[in-house]
């Protein structure tokens, strides 16, 4: 997946068409990313009517501290998994008062990736409030690549909880 700025604008601007339809706000809760899915966002012009707030939780202790995100998550599971992601969702959620929410952990490298987690490992999760839903990506390329496919399939996953579909599908 090619992902360039145009093409994450586009997805940004569907998204806030969508929000203001909904009369609803999003949230962002970013760690590998950091902030680009706000950035994104925040390029379109009138999105302050349904951008909430943008949280970038680069280090465990900021994802427990702002997003309350529970610390015993990282030693049995790692920041980079389905608990952490959805942890996130919820505390971004509960902080900023948004309905919607999207929140991305992963490992963009080039170095910190595993065998259990190689690097291009990013778990996304995204809430309404009363649904949640999370998928595991392993995306192909460099750091930027990673991270430019983590905010595009971040906003695709928001559209398509927008829609009442489940995000974390194809």
């Amino acid at each position: 997946m090619n992902m360039n700025d145009r093409s994450l604008t586009r997805l940004a601007a569907e998204l806030g068409e969508g929000l203001l339809a909904h009369a609803s706000q999003v949230t962002t809760a970013e760690s590998c990313t950091g902030g680009g899915i706000a950035e994104a966002i925040t390029r379109i012009p009138g999105s302050s009517a349904w951008f909430e707030a943008g949280f970038v939780t680069y280090s465990n202790a900021q994802k427990s501290r702002q997003l309350a995100v529970p610390e015993a998550l990282f030693a049995s599971v790692g920041a980079v998994s389905r608990e952490v992601v959805e942890a996130m969702v919820r505390g971004a959620q509960a902080q900023s008062g948004a309905r919607y929410a999207v929140a991305v952990s992963g490992i963009a490298g080039p170095d910190g990736g595993s065998a259990e987690k190689p690097v291009g490992t990013v778990w996304i999760a995204w809430g309404d409030g009363e649904r949640l839903f999370s998928a595991r990506h392993l995306f192909p390329g460099a750091r930027e690549q990673v991270r430019r496919q983590t905010v595009a399939s971040a906003l695709q996953g928001l559209l398509k909880l927008l829609a009442e579909e489940n995000p974390s599908t194809g």
